[in-house]
């Protein structure tokens, strides 16, 4: 695996790994995005996008998408253990600059970082 690649091993692919995810999983949100997270079925950490045409025209959630997964390459690092993660965008992503951007998927990625911590330090103890 390539240090910021995002290949099909890396992606939530499949509808019922969205589902499952959804009822199983726990929730982190900001005014932008909502993450849904539960420990991965894989040795590694993946990624879904869920973008919804409510967001706007398909530019808009086609450059949401990219903002999300180029976030992800770079940061995926910070997150321990391994997560399957939904990323869904609220409607106020739609006008948000590529740099408010990275700072509210900063903030749900530490909120994601401070769960993987704990879970980790209970599962020793």
């Amino acid at each position: 695996m390539r240090l910021f690649s995002f290949t099909k091993a890396d992606r939530l692919l499949k509808r019922a790994e969205f589902l499952h995810l959804a009822q199983i999983g726990q929730t982190a949100h900001n005014s932008h995005f909502v993450a849904v997270f539960a420990p991965g079925t894989c040795h590694h950490t993946r990624m879904g996008i869920t973008v919804s045409k409510k967001v706007g025209k398909s530019v808009t959630r086609s450059r949401i998408k990219r903002l999300i997964r180029e976030y992800f390459r770079h940061n995926r690092h910070r997150i321990a253990g391994s997560w399957d993660i939904n990323i869904i965008a609220k409607r106020r992503a739609a006008d948000l600059s590529s740099a408010d951007a990275f700072l509210s998927l900063k903030h749900i990625f530490d909120k994601l970082s401070r769960v993987g911590y704990q879970t980790n330090i209970s599962a020793v103890d």
